[in-house]
């Protein structure tokens, strides 16, 4: 195979563990396996030069004063690998062996860093490079950097474009847990999952995978993660499967908002539970739910709309503090799902100004980490989506 291993700061944290990496990647490549290494700065060297920053400093300098932790990650790592008889070269920019370039606005020039990327990979046969991981360079040959998170994207970019069988990012986690396990009992290993979910999950603060880093994921390209002290670079931890699309879709057939108001619906513990358990029980299915300080909506198949307004309108009866429901019909959805939404400022504005300079009323938005669902008339669905289509 060939692979990229990534390993973080804290699986380099101090010398024991500089060891454990390198124990790891010689016994895969005694194995046989090519192997190409990303390596952030050890520990919270990082941040702790930043910290350290305390006077006006342009971009320029303030990336090569950061560079210092990466830099000096790679050559302990290339220094421990050769103590076990891997013939390993650091590779940081300026080099040569450099890889990843960026334009003048601190975008990757991708067709610079694919070719780049297929030279060093050319070269993997009985030499493993020790990549600097989060930085890069212009075409000025100046050092930019990729960003928080950007050893995970410095991996994940490397593993795509040097045509790897796997990316492995070693960390101080088992992989992906089914909950902090700092914060709750019982927390388990997730043995697979896909990249829309882990995306979502890293939006909303999961600190396993940077969220840029899996924009290069392609389905081709599996992507590991691994606890350090495991010690085998191959097997175990999360397999991350599948690859995150960009894509814009209508609801073919139009839907019901079915809404439930109440004095102060928001601060009633338990009160949504109880709405959607009613509807549940009589399989009703919901699309979306929006809510507000008094008043909860539905979003229903227009089908089962009757339906749902009785069996709401029951618990409404029966609930001193809820007062009516109501239904709307005739509403159509448009979604826009796609990973880079988060980093795009203004996106919001992005797709409400248009869609409301050309008259059309917005009946709802709901977001989500990596989604925007706009809700708008059934007779307005397919000059909306022409716009949002436009746009993105």
């Amino acid at each position: 195979m060939r692979v990229v291993a990534k390993f973080g700061g804290t699986s380099l944290g101090s010398g024991d563990r500089i060891n454990r990496a390198a124990d790891s990647i010689a016994a895969a490549v005694e194995q046989g396996h090519e192997i190409a290494v990303v390596a952030s700065a050890m520990g919270n060297t990082t941040d702790d030069l930043l910290d350290e920053i305390q006077f006006e400093a342009d971009d320029r300098d303030r990336a090569e004063i950061v560079s210092m932790g990466e830099r000096t990650s790679v050559r302990m790592l290339k220094a421990a690998l050769a103590a076990r008889g891997v013939n390993a070269l650091f590779v940081e920019p300026g080099s040569e062996a450099w890889p990843v370039i960026t334009d003048d606005v601190g975008e990757v020039d991708v067709e610079e860093t694919k070719r780049r990327a297929a030279e060093l990979a050319a070269g993997l046969d009985g030499v493993v490079p020790v990549v600097t991981g989060f930085l890069a360079q212009n075409h000025d040959g100046e050092i930019t950097t990729l960003g928080r998170g950007g050893s995970d994207t410095t991996a994940v970019m490397l593993g795509r474009y040097m045509d790897a069988d796997e990316v492995v990012i070693v960390t101080d986690v088992e992989g992906v847990m089914t909950g902090d396990p700092h914060v709750v009992e019982g927390a388990r290993n997730v043995g697979r999952i896909t990249v829309d979910e882990l995306r979502n999950l890293s939006f909303r603060g999961a600190e396993v995978v940077a969220p840029s880093a899996l924009s290069y994921k392609d389905d081709d390209l599996a992507v590991r993660v691994v606890h350090y002290q495991h010690g085998d670079l191959l097997t175990g931890g999360t397999l991350i499967e599948g690859e995150f699309q960009n894509l814009i879709d209508m609801q073919e057939n139009p839907l019901a908002c079915v809404t439930v108001a109440g004095r102060s619906i928001r601060n009633r513990p338990g009160i949504l539970a109880d709405l959607s358990q009613a509807l549940r029980e009589h399989d009703v299915n919901v699309d979306a739910v929006a809510s507000g300080m008094d008043s909860v909506t539905f979003y229903v198949g227009e089908d089962l709309a009757e339906e749902a307004e009785n069996l709401l309108h029951e618990k409404v009866v029966d609930e001193p503090s809820l007062s009516s429901v109501t239904v709307d019909d005739d509403i159509a959805v448009i979604r826009v799902t796609g990973g880079e939404l988060p980093n795009r400022p203004g996106v919001m504005l992005d797709i409400v100004q248009p869609v409301s300079e050309a008259g059309i009323n917005i009946h709802d938005v709901i977001t989500s980490a990596t989604s925007v669902a706009i809700f708008v008339a059934w007779d307005d669905r397919e000059e909306t989506l022409k716009i949002v289509q436009q746009e993105f």
